[in-house]
């Protein structure tokens, strides 16, 4: 049986989609991880939600999802075409540094020096308000916390 025959732009077109689909399906290796009793582990894994399982439900989702991703990797091409190769890696090197700067495993890390150096400290977004420390669903015992994220446990 002969298999059809798909124009190069359609074919194209759904490789595009394909690859992006890819992307959102999540691996089997990475979910919730299961505790002795054969029950998920919340404290170390967090509530499982159900949307984090789905496909994409419009073809711009993923667009807005990776809108920051692909801002940065314009950013920095275009501060290599016109500074050279230094300028991009010294301040992907600076964003690194940044991102390590945190609290203990249990406390909300505000990573303000990452948002000045990306100059988001300047200008108030949704997640500003609506992201409060306060109403977190990640407290859990600090000991515990501390002692998995330093690989005792």
């Amino acid at each position: 049986m002969c298999a059809p025959v798909i124009p190069r732009s359609l074919a194209k077109n759904t490789r595009g989609l394909r690859s992006q689909l890819k992307d959102s399906v999540p691996v089997t290796g990475m979910g919730p991880q299961v505790g002795a009793y054969g029950v998920q582990d919340t404290l170390r894994s967090g509530f499982s939600s159900v949307k984090n399982e789905l496909l994409p439900s419009h073809a711009l989702e993923l667009s807005e999802k990776n809108f920051q991703l692909n801002q940065d990797k314009m950013n920095f091409s275009n501060l290599r075409n016109i500074q050279g190769l230094h300028a991009p890696l010294k301040l992907q090197m600076e964003y690194r540094a940044a991102r390590q700067i945190q609290r203990l495993p249990f406390l909300q890390s505000s990573h303000l020096a990452l948002d000045t150096l990306k100059g988001n400290d300047e200008s108030i977004s949704f997640e500003d308000i609506l992201n409060d420390p306060a109403q977190s669903e990640m407290m859990g015992e600090p000991h515990i916390m501390v002692e998995y994220k330093l690989g005792m446990m």
